[in-house]
């Protein structure tokens, strides 16, 4: 984009600045052309928040958070916005995003593959820091009444990586002897972003039996559709909330400056409680490796290979 403005500009001062009076034409070979490069910013600092939302919502939900840490911990910190699950586990490894705020089946993953090390984990609304995933189906789906019809239905999930939107109902399906072959289609929410409402916009317009997301999504979309037409079959026991971790040898005091940032947030502080309100989340504590082992052994007995 940055090379086609510069030659765009150039080829405007040549079309209008013309020549003047007495000076000479001057041959230019047009087919000769010098690839400009923009240097990237020394000193920034990546922070991403795993796309589960549309890249709006992950903005507003944000931006007021990565401004505080700006100005608590003095870096330069910028949120970036990568498009897929995917995209954003390689990113991490190609050293691209530097903090990443994800959902821990995501995190055991960049853990196991990267080496990214958790070092602050989130406290949910509800005061809570594990959520559960949700099993949904219309309200007027009479042919599901319970856990039991899931079978020979069609399931639309977040996304293969999702922890509440898949991996956690997954596991509770499994608890209740159903199958992933029990199903008569498994599916995944299309396209980059907004996973969690293309399931819940899935399942509200029919296209599939049931859905699974993770707990506080129909939340987001109650400006959007008659939530009330939503009905929720069954919810996963807790695991881990949501992680904040560092990429492989990103400097230990950038880490100690957002960590000791994090956990000052303090919802009793007007100023303070804006910001959480708007992340949806009230308290952000300390967390180890360790914390998400839970997810790991879950994973495990799903059958879920972290290399893939």
């Amino acid at each position: 984009m940055f090379v086609k403005y510069v030659w765009g500009l150039f080829l405007f001062f040549l079309l209008f600045s013309g020549c003047r009076e007495n000076e000479s034409a001057v041959t230019v070979d047009l087919t000769i052309t010098e690839q400009v490069t923009l240097q990237e910013e020394p000193g920034v600092v990546t922070y991403a928040y795993l796309p589960q939302y549309s890249h709006t919502e992950s903005y507003m939900r944000h931006h007021s958070l990565v401004q505080y840490l700006q100005k608590e911990t003095k870096l330069n910190i910028r949120q970036i916005f990568p498009d897929t699950f995917d995209e954003h586990m390689k990113m991490v490894g190609q050293k691209k995003i530097d903090i990443s705020y994800s959902n821990p089946f995501i995190y055991v993953k960049i853990a196991h593959r990267y080496g990214a090390r958790a070092f602050a984990r989130i406290v949910e609304p509800a005061g809570k820091d594990k959520f559960r995933g949700q099993i949904i189906c219309r309200k007027d789906n009479t042919a599901i009444q319970n856990l039991a019809d899931c079978r020979q239905k069609r399931w639309i999930a977040v996304d293969s990586t999702s922890a509440g939107g898949y991996l956690y109902p997954l596991g509770h399906f499994i608890d209740h002897g159903i199958r992933k072959t029990d199903f008569k289609e498994i599916a995944f929410a299309p396209g980059p972003g907004g996973k969690q409402e293309k399931v819940i916009l899935s399942v509200y317009a029919g296209k599939y039996d049931m859905g699974t997301i993770r707990q506080g999504s129909l939340d987001v979309m109650s400006d959007k559709i008659d939530i009330n037409q939503i009905r929720i079959i069954s919810v996963t026991k807790p695991y881990p909330g949501w992680v904040y971790a560092a990429r492989k040898d990103l400097d230990k005091q950038i880490v100690q400056k957002l960590k000791q940032a994090l956990e000052k947030l303090d919802f009793n502080h007007k100023t303070h409680r804006d910001i959480l309100e708007a992340a949806n989340f009230i308290r952000v504590m300390g967390s180890i490796d360790s914390d998400f082992n839970s997810v790991r052994q879950l994973a495990d007995r799903v059958g879920i290979n972290l290399d893939e």
